[in-house]
């Protein structure tokens, strides 16, 4: 398990993800290149993330719902009921994207290859869903893209990509 699972999310400072049931902050550099890099492939999410995509299932991409209510519908999706469902549902894919909610990302950061993560030079109040904190001397930081500034927020913002040093060694 695990040779497939990416984690890409957005964090501030504190690794805060989000506030109320929604992002902290919207950049249109960062929703350029989560569209790039899901684009194709399956994302995992959970039910929470799902209800706050604004327009429903993301195109282009096989959404999987990580819900303990299996008997939950949603157009273009489909549900499971825990973490190993997802890999035996997505064991011949190449590589899929969890892309919340910090629960969700808790469950799957022990079987995660790569982390995708924009960090936001800034930290938020009222935060109250954080990615989990992961010890950085299991990552190798592989790409790092830096500093940008969105126009709209006037929020800097920089681009990390991190990958298991257990892969590495494989």
């Amino acid at each position: 398990m695990g040779k497939n699972c990416s984690l890409i999310a957005v964090i501030d400072n504190n690794f805060g993800i989000g506030s109320g049931g929604d992002q902290l902050a919207y950049i249109s550099g960062d929703l350029k290149r989560f569209k790039q890099l899901t684009s194709g492939k399956p994302v995992v999410m959970g039910r929470k993330t799902f209800e706050a995509l604004p327009k429903g299932a993301l195109p282009n991409r096989r959404n999987i719902i990580l819900s303990r209510n299996e008997n939950l519908i949603y157009p273009n999706s489909e549900i499971v009921g825990s973490v190993e469902d997802t890999f035996f549902l997505l064991n011949d894919v190449r590589e899929f994207f969890v892309i919340g909610g910090g629960e969700i990302y808790k469950l799957f950061l022990p079987f995660a290859n790569r982390i995708y993560l924009t960090h936001i030079h800034h930290s938020f109040e009222n935060v109250d869903t954080y990615f989990p904190k992961f010890d950085i001397e299991n990552w190798e930081l592989i790409t790092q893209k830096e500093v940008f500034e969105d126009p709209k927020t006037g929020l800097s913002y920089s681009f990390k990509e991190y990958i298991g040093k257990s892969i590495i060694l494989r």
